[in-house]
């Protein structure tokens, strides 16, 4: 059983993104790894920009930036 972590700030994707990911990333396993597509499970976290670092700063500080 396939287990896929998807780690995605919080405003950075649509509901149907997300289903766009979760999806592909199913198909992905089915086609390359021949997984069974019911068995396999796609989790999205969303993480707040203020608890997401890049280079010693929050992506909400890089995000301000011009």
């Amino acid at each position: 059983m396939p287990f896929v972590n998807i780690r995605i700030t919080r405003d950075s994707a649509t509901p149907s993104q997300k289903k766009a990911l979760i999806s592909g990333v199913t198909d992905l396993l089915v086609g390359v790894l021949g997984k069974n597509p019911a068995t396999t499970v796609v989790i999205i976290d969303e993480v707040d920009t203020d608890n997401w670092g890049i280079g010693g700063e929050t992506v909400t500080e890089r995000r301000k930036r011009p």
